[in-house]
């Protein structure tokens, strides 16, 4: 299954959903409307290479969508505390925007700090109190690892059996649903998207017990005398960690490798606690946040290509077909690069002769308007006077004479004519 590169997140009565720099976020309102709002989200990657190496990459995604998903959680939230002061309090004025802001840093702020100190201090002060018991430190780290894993999970439980909790996690699972269904060649419907599965291999939920993983692995071998640096290392590696976590849930979701598969299982697992079975409202939902910034169709058709393409090498492969070697592969791709550099040759020289012709009329169209200016710079000789046209009576003079002796001359042979014939007449009767 090829990953469509589209990721959200569950708000409340809602979905978010980012694709590259563009998110939508989609909420139904309390009268049952759904609003859909777009914005973009230009990535720091964008600006630096460095920032797109492995491992960095990981640490910039994960500050940026947990920045994106508070932003979210925000907007979402608005929309019922709205409602809540205006039955409550119908003649309160709105709080200052810049307050709302400064309360919502806080929040993220609090957040993170108590994250750091229930899952990754409080587990270590909890394994030290076994160092009497325990003399390896291998085992202590093993040891703090567990015990931070059965933290986390049940934190979920206990969250999960919150009522808004609860249709939180019911969107979320409207959202991989609706992921699933495109990744899948379907239409996305809400027939098509019920059928699909609520568990992904991208999710957030994978990566944070991906985290807890790798971060047993990590302090297994980072040791410190003293017990302030141990405290120090796990905080500061908390960035490193969230890294190589990002570029295995990368990999996973991108390739249908059995081992990757088998090693993802324990995050899809946990979404069980994460992700619940939504109704048709809640689709609904996930579909117009994914209809405002991806274009589904377009990716289907892309993955039909693609699946076309394997089936033709399975064809090949099932009917003897030998596979081309390294080598005819680099020489077809060499004749293909002549190919395109002939293409693009003929298609510059083919630009360049239209570039002149163009010049060429433009000249022409330039010659054109000055002839046609120097014309108008000429004046008409239109005041002529009597003694100029004085001159030319002779030749009006010498036409008319020529005329009347030519019908004086006419006159005279037909009278001649006439005589003759009379003669003859005569001449006859006698």
């Amino acid at each position: 299954m090829k990953s469509s590169g589209i990721g959200g997140q569950a708000v409340l009565e809602g979905i978010m959903m980012k694709y590259k720099s563009e998110y939508s976020i989609a909420v139904r309102k309390p009268n049952g409307e759904i609003t859909v709002s777009r914005g973009k989200c230009k990535s720091i990657s964008e600006k630096s290479v460095f920032f797109r190496l492995p491992i960095i990459r990981g640490v910039v995604a994960f500050v940026e969508s947990l920045m994106l998903g508070m932003k979210s959680l925000t907007y979402s939230a608005d929309f019922y505390e709205e409602e809540e002061t205006e039955n409550r309090f119908p003649k309160e004025e709105k709080k200052n925007n810049n307050k709302e802001n400064i309360e919502t840093i806080c929040t993220v702020v609090l957040a993170i700090v108590l994250a750091i100190g229930i899952f990754m201090v409080l587990p270590f002060f909890l394994s030290q109190l076994l160092h009497s018991v325990v003399d390896s430190q291998t085992a202590l780290a093993a040891i703090e690892g567990v015990i931070r894993i059965f933290l986390f999970i049940s934190y979920i439980s206990v969250i999960s059996l919150m009522k808004d909790i609860k249709r939180v996690f019911m969107y979320h699972g409207a959202e991989h649903k609706s992921i699933n269904c495109i990744e899948n060649g379907l239409e996305l419907t809400v027939d098509n998207v019920r059928k699909q599965s609520k568990h992904h291999r991208r999710c957030g939920t994978s990566f944070l017990l991906i985290v807890m993983f790798i971060s047993i692995v990590c302090f297994m071998f980072i040791y410190f005398e003293n017990i302030w640096l141990r405290i120090g290392a796990r905080i500061l590696l908390v960035p490193v960690i969230a890294g190589i976590s990002y570029e295995f849930i990368h990999v996973a979701g991108n390739t249908e490798n059995k081992v990757l598969m088998i090693l993802s299982v324990p995050g899809m697992l946990l979404q069980r606690l994460t992700t619940k079975e939504p109704d048709d409202q809640m689709i609904e939902v996930a579909i117009a946040s994914i209809e405002e910034i991806f274009d589904w169709k377009d990716y289907q058709r892309r993955l039909r290509i693609l699946k076309e393409r394997m089936e033709e090498r399975a064809r090949k492969k099932a009917a003897g077909v030998p596979k081309k070697s390294r080598a005819e592969i680099k020489e077809e791709l060499r004749a293909r690069e002549r190919e395109n550099k002939l293409r693009a040759t003929e298609y510059m020289r083919q630009l360049k002769e239209m570039e002149e012709k163009e010049a060429e009329l433009e000249r022409i169209a330039e010659e054109a308007r000055k002839r046609k200016e120097a014309r108008k710079a000429i004046p008409l000789q239109t005041d002529y006077k009597d003694d100029n046209l004085a001159g030319l009576d002779h030749y009006f003079d010498r036409d008319v004479k020529k005329d009347a002796a030519a019908k004086e001359a006419n006159g005279t042979k037909k009278e001649n004519e006439v005589k003759i014939i009379n003669f003859s007449d005569y001449s006859k009767r006698k």
